[in-house]
């Protein structure tokens, strides 16, 4: 499974997100995503670890 990190255009993260439909709810509801990028898998991880990547959108 491919989970997405979203970052805003100062490179800051905004949300970690685990489908690409999440990431489109996210811009739906208006979040300055500028960018999206692929975690590497030991990044993903962390994820998995601990809990859904939607735990660290609290707006979600």
């Amino acid at each position: 499974m491919t989970f997405y990190t979203c970052l805003d255009d100062k490179g800051s993260v905004i949300a970690r997100c685990q489908t690409e439909l999440d990431v489109a709810v996210l811009k739906r509801m208006g979040r300055p995503i500028a960018k999206v990028q692929a975690m590497k898998n030991e990044e993903a991880v962390v994820c998995s670890l601990t809990g859904s990547p939607s735990d660290y959108n609290e707006e979600y």
